[in-house]
């Protein structure tokens, strides 16, 4: 026989869960040609998803393990709605190990819980069963992905460059027909909201009186 603990964070379960179902979510993406011929993009497969029940004591059995000393039902239900409410990852853990004391393969991941439900069945008495889906968890880091190109013989990765976010902005513009000071200002200083300020920049009272052939300064970048 085969003894199993199964922790969450810093909170031992009492009873160990009779099942465990580990999901891997598929990403891979496959795409039709213009021949009609379909080719496949293997991508990095998605976060592990975790889900089980596990039953909750109202009182201590002599089956169910209190490392930490005995904790009632309640307190467990105000543990897993705590690891909710400070959206922080923890450890998930799951050791297995025989009568003799020899540890087994050993489950250790950090996750975040997704959802937990509390059942409440007078069929177990007094006792309450959860179940919970825990996902894997990964930091968020910054990369660069590269372009990808398709052609009939070959899947051609393309370094993508950085541009330049700074744009010059000229001094003048030169009025058109069919241009208003708002739209001046949105296509040449990217914010119509700026033409009070133009129109006061070049002494005009009235910002909707412009003409064609007039030189409105927008100022120096």
């Amino acid at each position: 026989m085969c003894l199993y603990k199964v922790s969450l964070g810093e909170i031992t379960l009492p009873v160990a869960p009779s099942k465990i179902t580990m999901k891997v979510k598929n990403n891979n993406k496959t795409m039709e040609l213009i021949d009609g011929r379909e080719i496949n993009f293997l991508r990095t497969p998605g976060l592990k998803e975790f889900s089980f029940e596990f039953l909750i004591p109202h009182i201590r059995y002599p089956f169910a393990e209190y490392p930490d000393g005995f904790m009632t039902a309640q307190q467990y239900i105000e543990a897993l709605e705590l690891m909710k409410m400070k959206k922080e990852p923890f450890t998930f853990q799951v050791q297995r190990i025989l009568p003799s004391g020899k540890e087994l393969l050993k489950t250790s991941e950090r996750v975040s819980l997704e959802d937990y439900t509390i059942t409440e069945d007078t069929g177990n008495g007094l006792d309450f069963m959860a179940s919970v889906t825990l996902k894997q968890y990964k930091e968020h880091k910054s990369v660069n992905t590269p372009m990808v190109q398709v052609t009939q013989d070959a899947v051609i990765v393309k370094e993508e460059k950085q541009r330049d976010s700074k744009k010059d902005t000229p001094s003048t513009y030169t009025v058109k027909k069919g241009d208003s000071l708002w739209k001046i200002c949105k296509s040449q200083l990217g914010d119509g909201a700026k033409y009070k300020e133009i129109a006061e920049l070049n002494g005009i009272s009235n910002p909707n009186l412009i003409y064609p052939g007039q030189v409105i300064k927008l100022g120096t970048t």
